[in-house]
């Protein structure tokens, strides 16, 4: 396999490494050179099913802002990024599509601000997996996210405040802490949950040291943080759903709607059950937003009742269990699918639990 690393800053020109001697990398007509930028670990598998079956025609560019991230092993090219955001990012992108003749862009780093931008993409040849950027604008903001649900009668939506303040926050978490019990919050725009945290009334800081230091906060400690800050983005004050999570991987092709609902359990198993109310949400969800590539639906339970939490614009960490499970391929279907090509699919439907192996890799 061609192995190649470009740091970050260098010269841009397309240099390949094969069994220790430099030769230039001369692009195939009939090879599909898709680029994945700052992926997560696991699309490892994800980058290995978009090859399966292309009889080598697909090329996987990977790039990252850290040089030794694992998916470099499944890549064809391998570059480091700058650190970089913005406007300088987004001009780096084309740039880097145009030296290294990127037909198809995947991306997850900046996806709102490529979104944004995709017209000059396309008018650069590329082609970009990502959907219109005014509704990837819109589900990147929960709040409106949910208002866009709101008439929904089939569709159960969590209540909630938006606050600005420690003062308005003081009094969301006492309404809804007297109704349900938990309470949680996190920033409306925020991407992988990085700000959820689940409050608790009192936490012992003894207790804690014998414990994971998870995504919990005491009220106290999180008053006191929100009430030092000047002013902060809007953050959403919600009931906790002490169920389990629902996470639904999706894509609508013309053959119909994909929709695989894994419920998330303990120890890495998740069980891949055809629900039926769960595919209705998901199937009202979907029709809404008439999103065209691969996403990720979240539900919660709280009893016998299951809530949407968030719909995820990407292909989702977990992405690879449900093909397994459905014995379908949604990122080959997916790339087919962005060049105008159908690809005939067919789902195993049998309910299955699945989980993963960790396997030690040398990366350099």
């Amino acid at each position: 396999m061609l192995r190649h690393h470009q740091e970050a800053g260098g010269g841009m020109s397309i240099m390949s490494v094969i069994d220790g001697t430099e030769s230039t990398l001369l692009r195939r007509s009939d090879m599909i050179r898709v680029w994945f930028n700052h992926w997560f670990s696991t699309s490892y598998r994800l980058i290995e099913l978009m090859k399966e079956g292309a009889d080598g025609q697909v090329c996987v560019i990977g790039s990252n802002r850290q040089k030794d991230s694992v998916i470099q092993l499944v890549c064809d090219e391998w570059y480091e990024e700058p650190d970089i955001g913005g406007e300088e990012y987004i001009c780096f992108c084309l740039e880097f599509c145009a030296e290294h003749h990127i037909d198809a862009f995947v991306p997850r780093r900046n996806m709102v601000e490529i979104s944004r931008n995709k017209a000059r993409f396309e008018q650069a040849g590329v082609k970009v997996m990502v959907d219109d950027h005014a509704t990837i604008e819109l589900l990147n903001d929960k709040a409106a996210a949910y208002a866009l649900f709101a008439d929904c009668r089939d569709l159960h939506i969590p209540d909630f405040y938006i606050v600005n303040n420690v003062c308005q926050f003081e009094q969301a978490y006492q309404k809804l802490r007297e109704e349900y019990g938990q309470v949680c919050v996190k920033f409306v725009k925020d991407e992988g949950g990085m700000s959820f945290r689940k409050i608790a009334e009192q936490v012992d800081p003894f207790r804690q040291l014998r414990v994971y230091q998870g995504s919990g906060i005491s009220y106290e400690m999180l008053a006191e943080a929100l009430g030092s800050a000047a002013g902060f983005d809007d953050l959403m004050v919600m009931p906790y759903l002490p169920g389990n999570e629902i996470s639904v991987d999706c894509l609508q092709t013309k053959k119909g709607l994909i929709a695989i609902p894994r419920n998330k359990g303990a120890a890495r198993h998740e069980r891949v059950e055809y629900n039926s109310e769960i595919l209705q949400m998901t199937d009202t969800i979907m029709r809404r937003t008439a999103l065209e590539y691969p996403c990720n639906i979240q539900f919660k339970y709280k009893g016998d009742v299951p809530y949407l939490l968030e719909i995820n614009t990407r292909m989702s960490g977990g992405l690879q269990m449900s093909c397994l499970a459905a014995q379908v391929n949604i990122p080959r279907i997916a790339l087919g699918k962005l060049f105008g090509r159908d690809i005939d699919w067919a789902m195993d439907r049998t309910e299955k639990t699945v989980s993963y192996i960790e396997i030690p890799q040398i990366i350099h």
